[in-house]
C-alpha cells in the first residue's frame, strides 16, 4: 500500500489542523491505521491509531485533542488536531499495518506541522 499525507502548515497555539492520508490498494479497510510524528531532534512518536476491529488509541499527550478518523469507501484517513501547542510541532507521517498490536509496515512521505506560540 502507498501513502500519502497532507494538510500540514503553519498555526498559531490554539489552533486546529486536520491532516490527511490517502492510500493506494483494494485492501484497505483491513489495515490498521496509524500516526506518527518527529519532532526536529527527536525520535519519532506514535500518536493515533484505529482499526476496523477496536476503538481508536491515543498518546497521552493527544488525548481530548486530536481525533483519528478513516473513510474505507474513500480509502482514507485523518487527523484532526485541535488546540494545538507549540510541542506538536513535528513532520507527521501516516502509516500502515496488518495488526493493532503490531508494527507499521508502511509509511507516507510526512506533512510538516508548525505551531507557534
Amino acid at each position: 500500500v502507498q501513502l500519502q499525507a497532507s494538510g500540514g502548515g503553519l498555526v498559531q497555539a490554539g489552533g486546529s489542523l486536520r491532516l490527511s492520508c490517502a492510500a493506494s490498494g483494494r485492501t484497505f479497510s483491513s489495515y490498521v491505521m496509524a500516526w506518527f510524528r518527529q519532532a526536529p531532534g527527536e525520535e519519532r512518536e506514535f500518536v493515533a491509531k484505529m482499526s476496523s476491529n477496536y476503538a481508536p488509541a491515543y498518546a497521552d499527550s493527544v488525548k481530548g485533542r486530536f481525533t483519528i478518523s478513516r473513510n474505507n469507501a474513500k480509502n482514507t484517513v485523518s487527523l484532526q488536531m485541535n488546540s494545538l501547542k507549540p510541542e506538536d510541532t513535528a513532520v507527521y507521517y501516516c502509516a500502515a499495518g496488518a495488526t493493532f498490536l503490531g508494527k507499521f509496515d508502511y509509511w507516507g512521505q510526512g506533512t510538516l506541522v508548525t505551531v507557534s506560540s
